[in-house]
């Protein structure tokens, strides 16, 4: 962001998409907060800001509960300014106000995901967006993955006039950190349901960690795939073959794989279940695993202690159910004692940030990434759309 903006509109694409309850209050302001570095950037040299978003999924075109205006109370506020309102994005009044701006204000454009053409990548509605700007913007890392109209098409349009937002900027910077000057010994700890959502990934991360951890519901195909019993748990059987690949490559380039050896099971997927605590090999019939047991918490912790580079993508169980997050709880705890004691640590995955946000531990890790599928497939592929479009 080394730009001056002075008398100059920054068009800037941030990620508002923010959960909103029935009276369409927004109910946490992260992502609006990790934008506001950006636009106080350009607003304190000077310039104008011309915000756009996408919120929620609209399948239908146009939807109350799906406007932006809806953010406008929280945003001015955090900004300190009245925030001006467009009720479309490449309509004549939209235009109107974003020609009117003058150093200081601020206008945000009604939700880009009303057209289709957004998400097409639509070329034509690029350039009627980028109408709206000086200099493109992009700070929205949480839609960095997708090659939408507003994420990637728009750059070219801004020729030398394009740049990363602070938001992006600390990603990127967190991302290099973990893959590419790696303080060893660099452990991965993977959780959540599937094996299949996880599999570039986990290839990806055996050539770069020391220790790769595997807990929730995607563990027990690799149980299975070992002979274990796993009763009624949740297993992938069409992924067993590639898990025993994954297997043999942590073999061959000598990652330790941390499979759980105890497991907390249920008789049904509730948290007023019966519950007991067996070997994760020998599930009995009709039982379940949904979070680890507590010699695998213990293993796992030890791991971690020992670590100086720390990435977390998944819970290692149910833990939005009491009686099942104390898996995830420790690992939560075991990350911010390790960060504490002078390891880097990154929170990436929708499920593994609400989790470090339920226990507050938020501030103790070094840093909790805004876009869980964008870290990811960051991760696999070394690079996404919406950061390519600036770069090139």
């Amino acid at each position: 962001m080394n730009i001056d903006f002075k008398n100059k509109r920054a068009l800037i694409r941030v990620d508002f998409n923010v959960p909103l309850d029935a009276q369409y209050n927004v109910t946490d302001i992260t992502r609006i907060n990790a934008a506001l570095p950006t636009i106080n950037k350009v607003l304190n040299d000077g310039g104008s800001v011309v915000l756009m978003s996408h919120l929620g999924r609209p399948k239908e075109g146009p939807a109350e509960k799906y406007s932006l205006k809806h953010l406008i109370p929280v945003l001015s506020t955090m900004l300190n300014r009245p925030v001006k309102f467009a009720n479309d994005c490449v309509g004549t009044d939209a235009y109107k106000l974003s020609s009117e701006l003058k150093p200081g204000d601020v206008l945000l454009l009604e939700n880009l995901r009303f057209y289709k053409h957004e998400e097409k990548g639509d070329k034509d509605f690029a350039q009627k967006l980028a109408k709206h700007g000086d200099v493109y913007v992009n700070d929205a890392f949480g839609t960095a993955h997708r090659a939408h109209a507003s994420t990637a098409v728009i750059a070219e349009f801004f020729n030398q006039n394009k740049t990363f937002g602070y938001c992006i900027e600390s990603e990127l910077n967190s991302i290099n950190k973990v893959l590419n000057n790696t303080q060893k010994p660099f452990t991965a700890i993977m959780g959540g349901a599937k094996v299949s959502d996880k599999i570039l990934i986990l290839k990806q991360l055996i050539s770069k960690a020391n220790n790769i951890i595997i807990g929730g519901g995607m563990a027990f195909t690799f149980v299975k795939a070992k002979g274990g019993k796993i009763g009624n748990s949740l297993v992938e059987d069409d992924r067993i073959e590639t898990v025993l690949e994954i297997f043999e490559l942590a073999r061959k380039n000598n990652v330790n794989l941390y499979i759980p050896i105890d497991s907390v099971v249920a008789d049904s997927f509730s948290n007023e279940a019966q519950k007991q605590t067996v070997d994760i090999n020998n599930i009995p019939d009709g039982w379940m695993g949904l979070d680890i047991g507590p010699k695998t918490e213990k293993i796992f912790a030890e791991v971690i202690a020992d670590s100086k580079t720390i990435l977390w993508n998944g819970p290692m169980g149910v833990f939005e159910m009491s009686n099942f997050e104390a898996g995830t709880k420790s690992i939560a705890q075991a990350i911010s004692s390790a960060t504490e004691n002078g390891a880097y640590s990154l929170i990436g995955g929708g499920d593994s940030v609400a989790a470090i946000n339920k226990y507050n531990m938020g501030d103790k890790v070094s840093y909790v990434s805004t876009g869980g599928g964008a870290l990811l497939e960051y991760i696999e592929a070394g690079s996404l759309p919406g950061i390519s479009a600036i770069l090139n």
